[in-house]
């Protein structure tokens, strides 16, 4: 945006199916991180997407509040700071919010199940730095998943199982809507490598 203050900082996107790892990449990397999966919609909100079976679809981008995130992205990158939501997966919805500060950093990661949605104006809007998604095996990232799930009592077990059978045979899909968004797969080791 011409108008707009030159970026502070610049914003590694981490993409990847549900349950790759982006988190722990992005924790891993001491960087300020901004967790985009805290935009997802309230479970009572009427403008979520559902599945055939009536349960909420919420690997749908529809479920998840794009043009909030993006603000966030952008004012964190260009003012250094920015209120976030906490969203809390147990209570369907956002808990309060927190602050979110760059700190003097000059890049910072941002993950999250839709991050492809983002790219396209992180990048027109020159606050881009790079954009990587998790390259390993679907059904490792399936197992990491459904154990993740089940140790943080996310959903209740037979909703994980469904689902992540239904995330395995969208992974593929899911992956190359990230290399056409402009991401490269890069293995879990390399993504350290490029965020140390």
């Amino acid at each position: 945006m011409p108008n707009d203050p030159a970026p502070l900082a610049h914003v590694v996107l981490i993409g990847g199916p549900s349950g790759c790892g982006k988190s722990r990449l992005a924790e891993q990397s001491g960087l300020p991180l901004l967790r985009l999966d805290d935009f997802y919609r309230s479970g009572d909100d009427p403008a979520l997407p559902h599945l055939p079976t009536g349960e909420v679809d919420w690997d749908h981008p529809g479920s998840w509040h794009r043009d909030r995130a993006l603000a966030a992205l952008d004012e964190l990158a260009r003012t250094g700071r920015t209120e976030v939501p906490i969203y809390d997966i147990a209570a369907n919805g956002p808990v309060g919010t927190r602050t979110l500060e760059l700190g003097g950093a000059t890049r910072f990661v941002a993950e999250g199940v839709f991050v492809a949605e983002v790219a396209a104006d992180a990048r027109e809007r020159g606050i881009l730095a790079d954009a990587v998604c998790v390259h390993r095996s679907r059904w490792l990232t399936m197992l990491l998943r459904f154990v993740r799930d089940v140790r943080e009592h996310r959903k209740p077990v037979p909703f994980l199982i469904r689902r992540g059978f239904l995330l395995a045979r969208r992974e593929p899909a899911i992956l190359a809507r990230l290399r056409d968004a402009g991401f490269r797969p890069v293995t879990a080791r390399g993504i350290r490598g490029l965020l140390s």
